[in-house]
């Protein structure tokens, strides 16, 4: 009885104890992009085996060659020491075949924020997980609700929303589904803080905080350049000294990527229908012309081979 009692405290208390046996070890991540790549380096990071999949034998040798040169830079900043690099890559294993879900815990979602290709991502590991693996999706405007509708677990569906880089930003939003259960918000919860993560607990909506909070911000920066207010580099220095930033707004939408800053802009402006989400034409300008920020070298600003602005 009193074992009972307590399992119900520890329930209506919202701090459901995490069974040794439940606990998150095998870890599947698929997508190698920037946000895969990040993601492993911070599992492997924190003493966890991580598998990437990728769809492809190309974009996957990319992927862990950009990782290791990454990990090689932190490095050469004295951020890192060799030993750790080794320790890092020996937790990653790299594979084409989607069948090696099967013994995973979690599967973690982290390809670009298309929701058909979402929807077929989870349609199809729904059928090859193991019955009590956890589906994590990273979308940061998509409905988790309707992600989960894919699979015939919608209550180990949920969100983990990183923010780039994923190895230096200490937050990760937790979003829950309308179907999300509490025990794996609670097993969710433990893993991110295994990993050196500050859980913060959101409801689905789109944006949900951060990229909510963070959109208008670039988008005004944005305008101002456009209307001839300031250079690039005045505004982020602006914001940077006025506001302690720690990179200006420009900077940022170039380091996330200006085809997933356009990505979210449209999400939140179809969906929520505020002005303040309609895309700058400059953003959407840099897009066609491939100009993406730092992972092509060229957005706002111009950057080196380590990601640093070229003066």
């Amino acid at each position: 009885m009193s074992e009972n009692k307590l399992k119900l405290e520890d329930l209506l208390s919202g701090e459901l104890k995490i069974e040794e046996s439940e606990r998150i070890e095998d870890v599947a991540i698929i997508g190698a992009g920037v946000m895969g790549r990040g993601i492993a380096q911070t599992i492997a990071a924190a003493g966890i085996d991580a598998l990437v999949i990728e769809k492809d034998e190309e974009t996957l040798e990319n992927a862990k060659e950009k990782l290791k040169n990454e990990l090689k830079y932190e490095i050469s900043r004295w951020a890192m020491t060799e030993s750790e690099m080794k320790s890092i890559l020996s937790r990653i294993t790299w594979s084409l075949d989607v069948e090696e879900l099967k013994t995973a815990d979690v599967i973690i979602e982290a390809v670009s924020e298309d929701l058909n290709l979402k929807e077929k991502i989870f349609k199809k590991i729904d059928k090859i997980a193991k019955e009590k693996a956890i589906f994590i999706s990273n979308t940061s405007t998509l409905s988790l609700s309707t992600i989960a509708s894919m699979t015939q677990r919608p209550d180990k569906v949920i969100g983990m929303h990183f923010l780039n880089p994923v190895p230096k930003v200490p937050l990760v939003e937790l979003v829950k589904g309308v179907d999300t259960s509490h025990k794996t918000v609670e097993r969710v919860r433990e893993f991110a803080s295994r990993i050196g993560k500050t859980p913060v607990e959101v409801y689905e909506y789109p944006g949900f905080v951060s990229t909510r909070a963070i959109v208008p911000l670039l988008n005004e920066a944005m305008y101002i350049l456009l209307e001839g207010v300031a250079s690039a580099k005045d505004i982020d220095t602006a914001m940077k000294l006025g506001y302690e930033f720690k990179k200006g707004p420009l900077e940022m939408a170039d380091s996330m990527g200006l085809d997933e800053v356009l990505i979210w802009m449209e999400q939140l402006w179809k969906t929520l229908g505020e002005p303040r989400y309609r895309p700058c034409p400059i953003l959407r300008k840099l897009v066609r012309e491939k100009k993406l920020g730092k992972k092509t070298g060229e957005g706002f600003f111009k950057y080196d081979e380590n990601g640093n602005i070229v003066e």
